[in-house]
């Protein structure tokens, strides 16, 4: 976009922009088009690979190493992402994101290629590299082109492609991976990256810049990267591949602690820090983080791990069990649209998601209570309900963190609410786990999930599970609090974006 006309004689004030500074409709659609084209990349990507990694396994001859498909993913998507949001705000969300999708399709090519699991796991890293920017930039570049209440009108697109990649990936995986090669759950990155690429670039030219000069600091961004990795390594490994009292994942969680360390004294005296102070310090982004944090992490665990209670307690197949976890896929949708309407109509738009909240709490309660008792339509509508009150949290976190910073710190907020969502989410992962094979191990006789599917008492199996949603309605509970915790600020109006980066929604 170009310069704000200038009068002679007056100076050009952003606070009165000509109507042609602004973007169309039009051209609105046409950036939100293409950023959910991105989104679906990195969406899809986390579920169309889990169906074929065991043909993946015996095509390469290496099932031991099979877990590395995942984990290096995993530990490069999640280490890069405040780097995305920083180097975003130094040079610009469009060559940023542009940079992701550009990786990520080299990585997937490469995942494709690949002719051993070794260069696979690799090549997963390198997409994982990519991957880490997808998401939180394409948010990050929804807040430069859209007030707050606007917005929240597009959760229900948002959710809709996580849902889509969460149906449509584990079928396309299957299919691929038994009728025609693994390969191609790659493969199809290509024409979806080719078009996302041309989208942005041609969309993203219009952009609003927020010029301002920043500094990336280097050994704060070296100290998070290490420190995140030997975290969600050791959370990886913890309890599957070795004891959580073993050398390798004590070793590992003190490496984490002490980088960790590191990483808090860089942010108290680096003149800029890698994740601004004022941001940290901030009410309503650590209150919103933390919400979102424990939300998403209880869903992520419940996704993993409601499957094998559904086939080792209540007896589904595995087909079956994957039909009967879409009302608990669903359900987000319906909170996230829920939320998303709320925050347009009503001022204190925190009741909606407070109010879902304590349903999706004593839904979890009463499975935590009856479990394998309940009958079958009722334990899905409990899952559905237990999923909306969650899905009001995602949407009302991120445009609240972005409605509580300065615009030139969009990236960064929002890169780093995902960074800490992703590492809380593995936390909680790491939990259930932790009570899902310590708790069955002895009635399945092995400490591996087809060990307990195939061997477990279902009656053990059952008491196991009463842990782990009472674990979860933990984690539900914490994510309450804290969304009552925070701060209820006004969101900003109807506006388009500016030629000049400034928008009317400033932070309270």
């Amino acid at each position: 976009m170009g310069s704000p006309i200038a009068v002679p004689g007056i100076p050009a004030q952003p606070a009165a922009p000509a109507p042609q500074d602004r973007l169309s409709h039009s051209e609105i659609r046409a950036i939100v088009f293409g950023l959910m084209t991105a989104m679906l990349l990195a969406a899809l990507d986390q579920t169309i690979v889990a169906t074929a990694m065991p043909t993946i396994g015996l095509d390469l001859g290496d099932a031991a190493n099979l877990p590395w498909i995942v984990t290096a993913y995993l530990l490069a998507s999640t280490a890069v992402t405040p780097l995305y949001g920083k180097l975003s705000d130094i040079h610009g969300r469009r060559i940023m994101l542009l940079i992701a999708i550009t990786t990520f399709v080299i990585g997937s090519v490469a995942c494709a290629l690949a002719p051993t699991m070794v260069t696979l796991a690799l090549a997963r890293g390198l997409q994982g590299i990519g991957g880490g920017g997808l998401i939180a930039l394409s948010q990050t570049i929804l807040a430069d082109i859209m007030s707050p209440k606007e917005r929240a009108r597009y959760q229900v697109v948002i959710a809709g492609v996580f849902v889509m990649a969460s149906v449509a990936g584990p079928l396309l995986g299957g299919f691929f991976a038994q009728h025609l090669h693994w390969s191609l759950i790659f493969w199809i990155n290509l024409p979806i990256g080719v078009l996302a690429f041309a989208l942005t670039n041609a969309n993203l030219k219009r952009l609003p810049r927020h010029d301002r000069q920043h500094r990336l600091d280097w050994p704060g961004a070296a100290l998070m990267v290490a420190g995140s990795i030997a975290l969600l390594l050791a959370l990886s490994w913890g309890g599957v591949r070795y004891p959580w009292t073993s050398a390798p994942v004590l070793g590992l969680l003190v490496l984490a602690a002490f980088l960790g360390a590191g990483f808090a004294a860089r942010l108290a005296t680096a003149a800029e820090p890698l994740i601004p102070t004022e941001v940290l310090r901030n009410q309503v982004v650590y209150s919103a983080t933390l919400a979102a944090c424990f939300a998403m992490g209880t869903f992520i665990g419940l996704t993993i791990y409601v499957p094998i209670f559904l086939e080792g307690v209540i007896g589904l197949s595995a087909s079956e069990s994957g039909v009967a976890l879409v009302p608990l896929m669903v359900g987000t949708v319906t909170g996230a649209t829920l939320s998303g309407r709320s925050m347009i109509y009503f001022r204190h738009y925190k009741r909606v998601p407070l109010a879902m909240m304590s349903v999706s709490l004593a839904c979890c309660a009463v499975i935590a209570w009856q479990g394998r008792a309940l009958p079958f339509w009722l334990m899905e509508l409990l899952f559905a309900l237990l999923s909306m009150g969650i899905g009001t949290i995602l949407p009302l976190s991120t445009i609240a963190i972005q409605n509580a910073v300065a615009r030139h710190q969009l990236g960064i907020a929002t890169a780093s609410m995902n960074f800490f969502r992703s590492l809380g989410g593995a936390l909680i992962v790491a939990a259930f786990g932790t009570i899902v094979l310590g708790g069955a191990a002895d009635g399945a006789g092995g400490h591996d999930v087809e060990s307990l599917i195939r061997g477990a008492d279902p009656a053990q199996l059952a008491l196991t599970f009463r842990f782990v949603f009472l674990a979860a309605c933990l984690g539900l509970l914490l994510a309450f609090t804290f969304l009552s915790l925070m701060e209820e600020r006004p969101l900003g109006g109807r506006s388009s974006p500016r030629m000049d980066g400034r928008g009317p929604d400033k932070p309270a």
